[in-house]
């Protein structure tokens, strides 16, 4: 079984089961169970020690992952005491006085993750933990703001030239300045460009479609009941809006120090090629640390906690991210069986047999290969590191130009699977940010995402053969404006009727 097809059986069974049964952690426990049987050629003893040794201990045992889990502690302690502390709560309330509509409130949201986008991972959490009060405020369903959260995580990180994302991917370019054909890639990158393009129309027309406009009308309703609850209870906070910025910003500095420092930038290195070497896992985790011991001191300078009540949210704070931490854990060790299978090497094959003929339609090939291999391993970086090195080999010495073109369909495929797929760590972290259903969050903006890949996929062929981003763009957007405008007058005639 190894590099054929049923490398990839695993990961998509895990995915269907997670779909259908709304349960994930079994869903990924099957798939991995079924990744060691193939593995052990359905010999029992080895599948157990294959799924146990070579996956869940080795991926637990993995330096990166381990300073992953520790910046999702350190963050879930953060979110925990400025919750204790009455700075969320101070800030819904501010915000509530100066964002008075929904449409403004899901805009601050979009705006704060394009400003985050120095790392997917610390866009998730940071954005879900200061936008969910106004959230609630507004009546924006959990499922909404996870949308809003993951649709502007990756995507901005594959665009912006000064983060973890665009160090990946120059690290997997060969004979060639990683850089800048990274940078002249960023206008093909149409996944990433149209889903942000895509989300604002959205919030501007108040358009939605499939199980997200259920859930919207679902928690008009609900959350009457909330706001009530909250109003009571917000009378008896001590916390200001500062008790929000302080840790924030302390995070933001500290975490960008942080990924500079992991970068060697404080021993001469230069500042975008310590981004391009920095290690997000160390750099992060460093950078929270500090943010947390900065945050738990002015806390208590300020006297709103003291430091028992300090302590007392370590604990709180890991609780609250044990369902993240176990779904990340569960899918990294299926990612594990995958790679033992060969997964990376069937599609590498796969891709190589098929560069020869279409040459124009290999931008649409490749970004339709780099979503469901991110789809079924969920991981974009994984699929850059696959792809990209196949389409340098392919096209260094033949044409440039849909070279560039190639590596931003690789690129835009890589985040649009990674975006869909329930064992993403980016969709994981989306969810834990937003305090969403992690099943409900994958079910409600899988429609949005696959709207927006068909529109990519349409740019892509007609990239092939114009070789013009403006062109792609027009024909891009005019899909994206007139499906919104047609579904808008569809509902407002049934909500007529």
């Amino acid at each position: 079984m190894y590099a054929t097809f049923w490398s990839l059986v695993p990961p998509v069974i895990a995915i269907i089961l997670a779909l259908v049964t709304k349960e994930v952690y079994s869903s990924l426990f099957v798939g991995i169970l079924l990744g060691g049987l193939f593995y052990s050629s359905f010999q029992i003893e080895g599948a157990i020690l294959h799924i146990f040794q070579d996956g869940i201990v080795a991926q637990l045992s993995d330096s990166y992952n381990v300073g992953i889990l520790v910046f999702l502690v350190i963050l879930g302690v953060m979110v925990c005491l400025m919750n204790k502390a009455g700075g969320s709560e101070a800030f819904g309330r501010f915000a509530g006085e100066k964002i008075k509509t929904k449409t403004g409130a899901q805009l601050a949201t979009v705006l704060l993750g394009v400003l985050i986008f120095i790392d997917d991972y610390f866009n998730c959490l940071t954005v879900g933990s200061v936008m969910r009060p106004v959230a609630d405020k507004h009546k924006i369903s959990k499922e909404k703001l996870a949308y809003l959260i993951d649709a502007t995580a990756a995507p901005i990180c594959i665009i912006a030239p000064i983060s973890s994302w665009a160090a990946a991917v120059s690290g997997f370019v060969e004979g060639e300045d990683g850089f800048q054909l990274f940078l002249k890639a960023i206008p093909y990158n149409f996944y990433a460009l149209f889903t942000i393009v895509f989300m604002v129309s959205m919030v501007l027309f108040k358009v939605e479609f499939g199980p997200m406009k259920a859930k919207e009308v679902a928690v008009e309703a609900l959350q009457e009941k909330v706001s009530s609850v909250t109003t009571v209870n917000s009378s008896k906070g001590k916390g200001k809006v500062i008790d929000l910025i302080v840790p924030i910003a302390s995070l933001i500095v500290c975490c960008v120090f942080g990924m500079l420092y992991s970068g060697e930038f404080f021993r001469g290195v230069n500042f975008v090629e310590a981004f391009s070497n920095s290690d997000a896992s160390v750099g992060l985790m460093l950078g929270s640390f500090f943010a947390l011991v900065i945050t738990i001191v002015y806390y208590m300078l300020r006297r709103v906690l003291n430091l028992k009540d300090c302590m007392e949210c370590l604990p709180e704070g890991f609780k609250a991210m044990v369902p993240a931490i176990l779904i990340l854990t569960l899918a990294w060790t299926l990612k594990g069986m995958t790679d033992s299978l060969g997964g990376k090497e069937y599609v590498a094959a796969l891709v190589k047999g098929s560069a020869d003929g279409l040459m124009s339609m290999m931008p649409a090939i490749i970004f339709l290969v780099a979503c469901f291999l991110a789809f079924a391993t969920g991981t974009s970086w994984g699929t850059f590191g696959i792809l990209i090195p196949i389409v340098v080999e392919a096209f260094q010495q033949t044409d440039y130009k849909l070279m560039i073109i190639a590596i931003s369909a690789c690129m835009a495929g890589a985040v649009c699977g990674d975006h869909c797929s329930p064992i993403s760590d980016t969709t994981i972290m989306a969810s834990a940010g937003a305090e969403c259903n992690h099943v409900n969050h994958v079910s409600t903006q899988l429609p949005y995402a696959i709207f927006v890949a068909a529109v990519s996929f349409i740019s892509y062929i007609v990239a092939g053969y114009v070789r013009n981003f403006y062109v792609c763009w027009a024909v891009g957007l005019a899909a994206i404006l007139v499906t919104l405008i047609f579904i808008k007058r569809s509902s407002s005639g049934k909500d007529v009727a």
